[in-house]
């Protein structure tokens, strides 16, 4: 770490002939940290594409025992858990509650995984619930949903918004 220069003691003082003095001279710049600012940017960067590809790519549903399946909508997903939303007429899931859900893939082709519900916010402007989860740790698909989440952390980072690109009906050579 020799290569590192500690700026927090220029913050507070600046060498004067071996003493160290408070005073600033009109030649003294501000020291300014940017790292928080730079991870909050970050993190709002990856949550806004990360939201946008889950609500309109992933269909996503939980398993009602004895009902069947409920969909819900993914806003949010890490290594840890999920965090979902279900229609306020459909109702909510208990805090502490394990719940199975699906993902799927395609039309028919799914993988499974369970949640337990940590957090549970009613949005009524929104007109639904929202549901923080975490992952059941030691259940089915432990190995793929860690790598689901990977792909999607990994694909975030390099989307691209389509600006109406004109699409080619036929090619005419």
């Amino acid at each position: 770490m020799k290569n590192v220069i500690d700026m927090t003691r220029r913050l507070k003082t600046k060498a004067n002939n071996g003493k160290k003095t408070n005073r600033k001279t009109k030649d003294d710049a501000p020291i300014i940290d940017i790292t928080v600012k730079r991870e909050e940017m970050i993190l709002s960067e990856r949550r806004k594409v990360r939201r946008t590809m889950l609500s309109e790519f992933i269909a996503a549903f939980a398993v009602v025992p004895q009902k069947g399946l409920l969909r819900v909508t993914l806003s949010d997903i890490s290594e840890d858990g999920a965090a979902f939303d279900v229609e306020f007429d459909a109702g909510h899931f208990k805090v502490g509650e394990e719940v199975a859900m699906r993902v799927y893939l395609n039309h028919e082709t799914y993988f499974p995984f369970v949640v337990k519900i940590q957090n549970l916010r009613g949005m009524p402007e929104d007109g639904l619930f929202r549901h923080g989860a975490h992952f059941v740790k030691g259940t089915i698909n432990d190995e793929a949903l860690h790598h689901f989440v990977k792909f999607l952390e990994t694909v975030s980072a390099s989307l691209q918004t389509d600006q109406g690109d004109i699409q080619v009906s036929n090619l005419m050579r």
